[in-house]
């Protein structure tokens, strides 16, 4: 793709429109870059980029015609909805995003990997298993990290592993992962999707280009996710830790096992996995059906599993303050993240919930609540909506905290020894942060404030 000279419009002045400008900037391309907010620029990335040329234009869109741009770029968190692409759609202009441009100067193979939830460990699990494997490799997407930033510098002998987000997928159109996995279709982002079809949709994009020579991974236990397999043209291999496959990996008699061409082989003991709870067992399911299709080896691929401790917000250890463990799971940011996380530990839970709703409905992670907690501590925007699901099921001990500390602060004196106090909002963040991340790292730092 020639970039030279081409006028481009870069939507949303974020991590992802950051990368893409200088992306872009480097290939001679003549950039505006603009978003409908004034975001703050503490590293002077903005103003950087003014100086090599980006016209920076925020606080409002400019207008978008037939001969003032030759392509619009989205950043995933802008809608799709927005009056360019509209605008861009109506004049005839392409419109793509950073996954798309970053796969377009990519010829390392791609280990694409989406889903509701579990995206980020497994995407990180397989990075791991093939850098232990001796490949040279890079992971990116979703996760963080642009792969438009990198890209250009893994080879065909190398490996891409990317989490791939429904947002990024949206505006993929040509996009082709060497293997596609999908891990689950739980509801999310409904708020942004409208519905589940259109949200399930936006998933099976990460496979829609695939050839029989492409492999997609897809969950056999999870309805949805087995049911777009007949709409892959790829290879397709299923996981599954409720029952045995004749094709695919499974668990059986307590061992991990891989099955192709009527051979099996034991991977490894499910006991053997450092990171807790029945979905990162899946999780290492889908790692090893990737793994394996693209080469690596059993023993390999056993000795990564049994240490790979998992990854920062997801289930995390943060201490033991008095016989209580503290366990941040800030990551979990829609109800069934968060109840996968509920049914990770049999002890009694203190539980911290409540943030930016996306469209979820509460009621299945009440019932979870109700069952697997002692104490429901609700915060913000969604507090009375959780709190009110919660009671309907027979929840007795909600509390209402006023801001995060304070939600902490409760936690700590509603536990007991040998209680867990679990962070995990089955929300977003945006209400009181810029980030899970961010609101992960003030729980960690309020917890080992406690020893003091």
């Amino acid at each position: 793709m020639e970039l030279r000279g081409l006028k481009v419009l870069v939507v949303g002045a974020g991590k992802s429109g950051l990368a893409v400008s200088r992306f872009l900037t480097g290939k001679g391309a003549k950039i505006i870059l603009t978003d409908a907010n004034k975001p703050d620029d503490p590293g002077e990335e903005l103003v950087q980029l003014a100086s090599a040329g980006v016209v920076v234009a925020l606080g409002a869109y400019p207008e978008v015609k037939k001969d003032r741009f030759d392509l619009v770029v989205m950043s995933p968190g802008v809608p799709l909805t927005i009056e360019p692409v509209a605008a861009a759609l109506n004049a005839g202009i392409p419109v793509t995003g950073e996954l798309e441009l970053a796969y377009l100067f990519t010829v390392a193979p791609i280990v694409a990997v989406t889903g509701t939830n579990g995206k980020t460990t497994t995407t990180t699990l397989i990075g791991e298993i093939f850098k232990d494997a001796g490949r040279n490799t890079l992971v990116g997407g979703n996760i963080g990290l642009p792969l438009v930033t990198e890209v250009e510098q893994y080879g065909r002998d190398d490996i891409v592993v990317a989490e791939v987000s429904s947002f990024q997928l949206e505006t993929a159109c040509t996009f082709r992962p060497r293997v596609a996995l999908i891990l689950n279709i739980t509801p999310d982002h409904l708020d942004r999707h409208g519905t589940m079809e259109n949200y399930a949709m936006a998933k099976t994009m990460i496979f829609i280009n695939q050839e029989y020579d492409d492999f997609t991974v897809l969950n056999y236990d999870d309805p949805l996710t087995a049911a777009v397999g007949n709409k892959s043209r790829g290879q397709v291999i299923y996981f599954s830790r409720r029952q045995e496959l004749q094709e695919g990996v499974y668990v059986r008699e307590g061992k991990i096992i891989a099955g192709a061409g009527g051979h099996t082989e034991v991977i490894c003991g499910v006991n053997e996995l450092s990171i807790p709870g029945a979905h990162n067992l899946e999780n290492a399911l889908a790692a090893v059906a990737a793994a394996r299709v693209m080469g690596v080896g059993t023993a390999s691929l056993a000795r990564t599993l049994k240490a790979f401790l998992g990854v920062p917000h997801r289930l995390e250890f943060v201490d033991e303050i008095k016989g209580v463990r503290y366990i941040n799971d800030s990551k979990g940011t829609n109800p069934d993240a968060s109840i996968k996380a509920l049914e990770a530990f049999e002890e009694p839970i203190v539980l911290i919930a409540g943030g930016k709703n996306k469209g979820s409905d509460f009621s299945e992670f009440a019932g979870k609540v109700k069952d697997r907690a002692r104490v429901l501590v609700v915060l913000g925007q969604s507090a009375q909506a959780i709190a009110d699901a919660a009671a309907a099921r027979g929840m007795e001990d909600i509390r209402f905290a006023g801001n995060f500390r304070e939600a902490v602060i409760m936690a700590q004196q509603a536990a007991r020894p040998g209680d867990i106090v679990l962070l995990s909002p089955a929300c977003a963040s945006w209400d009181m942060f810029k980030s899970f991340e961010e609101r992960g790292d003030l729980f960690k730092k309020i917890v080992l404030e406690f020893k003091q």
